[in-house]
């Protein structure tokens, strides 16, 4: 509904209070842009003698200019500040007549793409630098305003249409953070089940690549397994890491790699989500973060497997051999250093390695206090250590030296007969 309405008919205070009880949206034809809102506000605190009214009656007559000119009603206390002080109102902003004066001209902009190209596009403060040792040591006055220049400015700069036409700069694709495993070094606290892993590659020859190994290694009892596949894609590694995490004795409750893409992606995220484990993964300059499994590479797999190259299409029997020979010796029958860690006074902690720690990892994970509980439903420590007493330690390096020996020999003759 339209209602034309002459408000200067309203001259009285209580007026004012029926207007504003009986509407609730108004909008007055002639108070749409500013100057005229403005001498609408004049003659209203003029009528009703906005100086003399008391603090309730000044707030009835803001609360009614509120309604009549759209204003909020902090614009409309600083006009009426303004009025009171001035004693008429008007725009207090003009554009300027010709706009924002540009310093620094499109011959500056082009000095610049001069500069850096000279010096293949140093820092902001680097270029700033040599653009005032240019004015003041060599005296070249084409610098005499960018040698002044902010280095926020020399930015802005960079990005003129002038700057870019001459001067180009491709930059690499920058990889982005995964959100995926939490950066930081395990916390077992003294309870096995979180594994450290990590690849080693098992030389190239001819550009070809060989094998892979997986080592896997429980950080509290050293328990290792390995494993060997063909490539270290999705396809051929993710089955590979599911059967060493179940090939531990006991349950899997963290996860631990470096940042390599081979372990951390969605379809392992998801792995470890079923088994309730958390996945850490290795900080920047953190070199120990990872530090188990790396001892291990060279202490176990590169002792017993060398660096030789091994095709990828022998990766099947050395998994074999890994399952039943290396990965037996190497839990039951291979003695481990287990750290004592000292604090001397000063507050400095040392690991010290004693002869009464050193024990194979089934012998440590037995001394594990109320270890029964980590274990998985189908696996007791009497089952364990029977295995452990099946064979001797020197029968089961000897049997583990001989199969690989056979194995050796028949990549070896084959390999030859390939070739």
């Amino acid at each position: 509904m339209v209602i034309d309405m002459n408000e200067k008919k309203l001259v009285a205070l209580d007026q004012l209070r029926e207007f504003l009880a009986g509407t609730s949206e108004v909008e007055f034809q002639g108070c749409g842009q500013d100057e005229e809102r403005y001498r609408h506000i004049e003659a209203v605190l003029k009528r009703f003698g906005y100086g003399r009214l008391g603090r309730a009656d000044k707030g009835l007559v803001l609360r009614y200019l509120e309604r009549t000119t759209g204003y909020s009603r902090q614009q409309l206390t600083r006009l009426v500040a303004r009025y009171r002080r001035v004693g008429q109102l008007a725009k207090a902003y003009r554009a300027p007549k010709h706009g924002f004066v540009r310093r620094f001209s499109e011959a500056d902009v082009a000095l610049l793409a001069e500069t850096d190209s000279l010096h293949n596009t140093l820092s902001g403060p680097a270029t700033r630098y040599l653009m005032a040792r240019a004015l003041t040591v060599y005296g070249d006055t084409r610098y005499a305003r960018l040698s002044t220049i902010s280095v926020g400015h020399l930015y802005n700069l960079r990005q003129r249409r002038g700057y870019t036409e001459r001067r180009r700069v491709f930059t690499k694709t920058r990889p982005t953070g995964v959100p995926i495993g939490e950066r930081r070094a395990p916390a077992p606290d003294g309870r096995p089940g979180f594994i450290r892993i990590d690849s080693v590659h098992q030389g190239d020859q001819d550009g070809i690549k060989g094998v892979y190994h997986i080592n896997a290694v429980d950080c509290v009892t050293q328990w290792e397994l390995i494993a060997t596949c063909e490539k270290i894609s999705e396809a051929y590694l993710l089955p590979v890491i599911e059967a060493l995490l179940a090939g531990f004795p006991f349950r899997i409750l963290g996860f631990h790699a470096d940042n390599g893409s081979e372990y951390i992606n969605h379809k392992v995220a998801r792995m470890l989500d079923k088994l309730t484990a958390e996945f850490t993964k290795s900080r920047p300059r953190h070199s120990n973060d990872n530090g188990l499994a790396e001892t291990k590479n060279g202490a176990v797999i590169r002792k017993h497997l060398g660096y030789a190259h091994i095709p990828q299409r022998y990766a099947a029997e050395v998994n074999v051999w890994c399952a039943e020979q290396l990965n037996p010796y190497v839990n039951f029958h291979r003695p481990c250093l287990f750290a004592e860690t000292i604090t001397d006074a000063k507050g400095k902690t040392r690991k010290h390695y004693p002869l009464r720690l050193i024990m194979t990892p089934f012998e440590k994970l037995s001394s594990v206090p109320e270890v029964t509980a980590f274990l998985r439903p189908n696996i007791t420590l009497d089952t364990l250590r029977a295995t452990a007493s099946a064979v001797s330690d020197n029968g089961a390096a000897e049997q583990m030296n001989q199969a690989r020996q056979r194995l050796f020999l028949s990549i070896n003759k084959r390999s030859k007969n390939t070739a």
